[in-house]
């Protein structure tokens, strides 16, 4: 076996080990290709497509979920309705399908993914551990699953990204994704990526729970492969080091900067493996727009015209 080979033996083993985790629900872009020339929410050039198509997307995400878990009620509301112990990789799949529908997606499947949340959420409320009521319909609960996830993203990208990020950038995709907090009723939602940070850094309900304390005793040990989980603790620790040190001391974290670089090198060997989305492939396809040479390694997924 030659060189060649064996790199390419590597990448494939690499691919089917990072997505494997992701297949548990069906892929929300299978059907793009009827909606020819739709550019979706955002459309080629886009900040988002950019941000959200890069492996920082993983560590993004990881980031999203533990600092989510700093709000008591938000937590509370994830402890008491959502089966994540139970079912965790299907939770994580349709959590991924809905940002890849609303990323990348034409309008007729951002829009199915939002109504699909909003159906979700009926029913979801009760009462945290200090006594005060929840609702996953509440416009400032909602704003903040969606707000950090936004900031997640943008603060991962900005870390361990491909490229440093145009000036204006970060507050074009602030406000890109603004778009779909909107969508969902969330409230506040800040437009610069300045005041976003802002807004969750001094946010004043967070604090510790025990849904808190079960949600980063999880996310710190999810169920996966010995191979899988190894990898996963390195972008865990990368995505821990881009936390506000107030968020940190109240979910108990205390990253290193040697984990933070091992990381970051993770991240590097993924983006030679993975190359950027295969549903941003998908979407440029699907508006006749240039594929840019060096970014996608994958063939977009099996599409019906």
């Amino acid at each position: 076996m030659g060189l060649r080979d064996l790199s390419e033996l590597v990448r494939q083993q690499v691919i089917r080990s990072a997505t494997s985790p992701f297949g548990h629900a069906d892929y929300p872009l299978a059907h793009t290709l009827e909606h020819r020339g739709d550019p979706g929410l955002f459309g080629p050039g886009a900040a988002s497509w950019q941000v959200i198509g890069d492996v920082t997307a993983f560590a993004g995400g990881i980031r999203a979920l533990l600092i989510q878990a700093a709000h008591p009620e938000v937590v509370a509301g994830v402890e008491h309705h959502s089966r994540y112990r139970e079912d965790p990789l299907g939770r994580l799949s349709r959590t991924s399908a809905y940002v890849t529908a609303t990323t990348y997606g034409a309008m007729p499947e951002v829009e199915a993914a939002v109504e699909m949340v909003r159906g979700a959420h009926r029913g979801v409320s009760g009462e945290s551990h200090r006594g005060k009521r929840y609702a996953a319909s509440n416009p400032a609960h909602a704003a903040w699953v969606h707000n950090v996830l936004t900031d997640s993203f943008l603060a991962a990208y900005e870390a361990f990204g491909r490229r440093h990020l145009p000036a204006g950038d970060a507050d074009r995709f602030v406000r890109e994704q603004a778009v779909i907090g909107r969508m969902l009723d969330a409230d506040p939602i800040p437009e610069t990526a300045s005041s976003l940070r802002a807004w969750i850094e001094t946010h004043p309900d967070l604090g510790a729970s025990p849904g808190m304390s079960h949600a980063v005793e999880f996310l710190t040990d999810p169920p996966l492969t010995p191979g899988q989980r190894a990898g996963y603790r390195l972008l865990s620790a990368a995505a821990a080091s881009t936390i506000p040190a107030r968020i940190r001391e109240i979910l108990g974290l205390s990253p290193s900067g040697a984990g933070s670089r091992a990381g970051a090198a993770t991240l590097d060997f993924l983006r030679w493996a993975l190359g950027s989305s295969p549903s941003w492939h998908a979407a440029l396809v699907r508006v006749d727009a240039p594929v840019p040479d060096g970014l996608f390694t994958r063939r977009p997924l099996p599409l019906r015209a």
